[in-house]
């Protein structure tokens, strides 16, 4: 008996989604496992369940997520335009013959000029953005700098966030003391 084709759309309901969700990512480790044994390549997998929990597979063979992303990360620009084409062409070519509704060519942004153009774009919106904070975080010593209230807006937001930084860091500090403390406890009641 063979199996039946199952049309590719979004399952309506929640308990049928996270089934077929568990199902199919029971198969893709599976698949990227197989892969990252039999060729030896590194394999990274992210994936956010219909209830929102994250879970990340990295492949035996590789030296951590760190290490994938840092080698994306060094590509060029035109490295990765050239691989999201490739990508993009071998999704058109899986997707050719299929019903569904899933459209590879919405990945595309344009040609790799126009894509490239966004990215400047929003680059320099982003250094301008920064450059704007940085000036009114260093005059926040002298009040009469000060010209409107986005800017005591933001300085009181800017405080906010390296209190809380410092709480987080005196907390796990305070944790690792204690682990410290009991590991040596445990180590004088095996002495005695």
């Amino acid at each position: 008996m063979g199996r039946k084709k199952l049309k590719i759309q979004r399952l309506e309901d929640l308990k049928a989604r996270q089934a077929k969700y568990s199902k199919r990512k029971t198969g893709i480790l599976k698949k990227a496992k197989e892969l990252n044994i039999l060729c030896e390549v590194d394999v990274a997998l992210l994936f956010s369940s219909p209830s929102g929990r994250p879970t990340l597979f990295v492949g035996k063979n590789s030296n951590g997520l760190g290490s994938i992303l840092k080698r994306l990360s060094n590509l060029s620009f035109e490295e990765r335009e050239e691989r999201r084409a490739y990508t993009i062409e071998m999704l058109k070519k899986i997707y050719e013959n299929s019903e569904s509704e899933f459209d590879p060519l919405s990945l595309s942004h344009g040609t790799n000029a126009d894509t490239l153009k966004l990215y400047e774009d929003e680059l320099q919106e982003l250094k301008d953005k920064l450059v704007e904070k940085s000036k009114i975080l260093r005059d926040w010593r002298n009040p009469n700098n000060v010209e409107d209230l986005n800017q005591i807006k933001m300085m009181e937001d800017h405080l906010i966030a390296s209190l809380n930084g410092l709480r987080s860091r005196k907390n796990q500090l305070a944790m690792e003391q204690q682990i410290r403390e009991r590991e040596l406890e445990g180590n004088e009641n095996l002495e005695t």
